[in-house]
């Protein structure tokens, strides 16, 4: 069995085992939910590539223009419009439209459960493995760069820190793990953490 054959099996593994939902509220404690928030739901897609060295995790660098999270590094996805049928079509659909990832390149295994950001969406993060080459084809607007985060880096609970800066006035705490240049943090990395947790256990 390959090495990327092996980590899909434990992806599959990963998904069958039970966890909560998670929210970026998990590690700040005294930061307490706004009572009359409302939440949207969301889609967004961990989508792995197949590669001789195993899999490697497809991710985009946000526009530096955009009004929300500008230059973050976070997964395609986005919010559920009326016309999905559900957040993985919903996932799926803004992969499209994000990187050019075509919805039948991708063999969807499952969903983790569903994290919800402290901005008021409810993510559902979509986990799939690319059965197709896939050249991609970042949107302008949205995205300025895409680029893959080897499965051993992102699955792996050591390389996970808890870091803190300032938001709205209090101290907010958060997951990281850095890759290179690449500074993945807050929900991105919240969701991948409790990924690797499954993957290790």
């Amino acid at each position: 069995m390959s090495l990327a054959a092996d980590q899909i099996d434990s992806l599959r593994r990963a998904l069958d085992r039970v966890s909560g939902a998670s929210s970026d509220f998990d590690l700040n404690a005294d930061g307490a939910r706004p009572a009359s928030r409302t939440l949207h739901p969301a889609g967004v897609l961990a989508a792995f590539s197949e590669t001789p060295e195993g899999l490697s995790l497809v991710l985009t660098k946000r526009s530096s223009r955009l009004k929300h999270h500008p230059g973050q590094i976070a997964f395609p996805g986005g919010k559920q419009d009326d016309t999905d049928p559900d957040v993985t079509a919903t996932a799926l659909r803004e992969a499209q439209e994000e990187v050019g990832l075509p919805p039948e390149s991708v063999e969807v295994l499952g969903v983790l459960p569903d994290h919800e950001t402290v901005t008021g969406f409810l993510m559902t993060p979509v986990i799939g493995i690319l059965r197709a080459p896939f050249e991609p084809v970042p949107e302008p607007g949205e995205v300025e760069e895409v680029f893959t985060a080897p499965f051993a880096h992102v699955t792996d609970p050591a390389r996970y820190s808890v870091q803190y800066r300032r938001w709205r006035g209090t101290r907010r705490h958060y997951y990281a793990v850095p890759l290179g240049p690449y500074y993945i943090w807050g929900a991105t990395a919240r969701i991948l953490r409790g990924l690797a947790e499954r993957v290790s256990a």
